[in-house]
């Protein structure tokens, strides 16, 4: 993963994108820290996944603050990194993959009430490969267990 985000990185520098470079930039900066925390050579794909799902939330998370905060630009500075970070992870859950997943999870697990809501989410988050939008599927066990 780090050397695709490199190769798009020189490729990016080249043709000049200042905006796609800063992200890429933000992103192997991420990767390469990660990776250092790990022993050699246990650093994997599913590792980096994983950091680029939190660059990702960060990024969401922070253009909301802006946004309140009336920083409108910083915001859509904050957003533009999104769709970088995007072209690296796989492909999000569609709503009807999701909702086939959290039915297969409650009828799995027997569950009736929200107590057992962590149950379903541990088994959708599981079984959804790094897919599964926590909100969505947050929001979804919710309603069909009636909050």
């Amino acid at each position: 993963m780090i050397q695709r985000v490199q190769s798009e990185l020189r490729a990016a520098m080249r043709s000049g994108d200042r905006g796609r470079v800063d992200a890429l930039r933000l992103m192997l900066s991420a990767l390469q820290k990660a990776e250092k925390d790990r022993p050699a050579g246990a650093f994997t794909d599913a590792d980096a996944e994983a950091v680029l799902r939190r660059e990702r939330k960060q990024r969401l998370e922070a253009a909301e603050v802006y946004r309140e905060a009336g920083h409108a630009d910083r915001a859509a500075r904050e957003e533009a990194d999104v769709p970088v970070i995007d072209e690296f992870l796989p492909q999000a859950m569609t709503d009807a993959e999701l909702e086939a997943l959290v039915d297969a999870a409650i009828a799995e697990t027997g569950a009736t009430s929200m107590k057992q809501m962590g149950t379903v989410m541990k088994l959708v988050t599981g079984r959804g490969g790094g897919r599964v939008d926590g909100r969505a599927a947050s929001a979804l066990v919710r309603a069909r267990l009636g909050s």
